[in-house]
């Protein structure tokens, strides 16, 4: 009884994989031979979108800070979301409505201050800069030359933060991007 079971139990496998098979075969086939000539144009047609997308991505010099803005920005409302969730709840504490509300209103802060310091540090002659603020730490991300940036630069952007914010430079990270 055990091997008529593992006898059928291989016979249906193996009509499974044949099968499998033959349909592969039949939709590879139906498609022909690919031709040289479109295999050709093809590659050249992404070779010339990809040496495109490259100028683009050098010419713009952007693209790093526009990307993190929006990361920032995604990670934030997924964070408001949820709190306004928990905020909601109906098993809600008082202690985690007011926990809540409190973490939203910092964040609200937080992304007022941001946008204020960017633009602050645009008006002090940098090309682009993200800022992010947390409960103990400001990171400011500016593009810099291969050099590093210079004494006078670094000053700036820390006259900014300590002059907005109530961080000292010690809770201040800069990230020099390269580009």
């Amino acid at each position: 009884m055990k091997n008529r079971k593992r006898n059928l139990t291989m016979l249906a496998v193996m009509m499974f994989v044949c099968a499998a098979v033959a349909l592969n075969w039949s939709y590879n086939s139906r498609w022909g031979k690919p031709d040289a000539e479109m295999v050709y144009a093809e590659d050249e047609a992404m070779a010339a979108a990809q040496v495109e997308f490259e100028k683009t991505l050098v010419t713009s010099g952007t693209e790093y800070f526009a990307e993190a803005r929006l990361t920032r920005q995604v990670s934030r409302d997924e964070a408001l979301e949820l709190l306004q969730t928990a905020a909601a709840s109906d098993a809600a504490s008082q202690e985690t409505i007011d926990g809540a509300m409190s973490a939203i209103t910092n964040m609200a802060a937080w992304s007022l201050q941001e946008t204020q310091i960017e633009n602050l540090l645009l008006a002090k002659n940098f090309e682009d800069c993200v800022v992010y603020i947390g409960t103990d730490r400001v990171t400011v991300a500016v593009p810099a030359p291969v050099e590093g940036l210079s004494e006078e630069a670094v000053a700036r952007i820390t006259d900014v933060i300590c002059t907005e914010t109530n961080y000292s430079p010690s809770q201040l990270s800069i990230i020099e991007v390269k580009a």
